[in-house]
């Protein structure tokens, strides 16, 4: 099966000869990883937060 490169769109094949997958090559992973180490991808936090980090009383629940 045939999906496009995250990086490059180019097109490569999803199979476990494909070291990189789901990248085409090593430059791309690459590329990726350091996208992620500099914040310019990252996943989306929604839970609330304090100045020092912790959660403040209104964050937690009572049962």
């Amino acid at each position: 099966m045939k999906v496009p490169c995250p990086t490059c769109r180019r097109e490569t094949e999803w199979s476990s000869d494909n070291a990189f997958r789901p990248f085409c090559s090593e430059r791309c992973k690459m590329v990726d990883l350091g996208a992620w180490f500099t914040g310019d991808r990252a996943i989306p936090d929604d839970a609330p937060s304090t100045l020092d980090g912790e959660p403040d009383a209104s964050d937690l629940q009572r049962d």
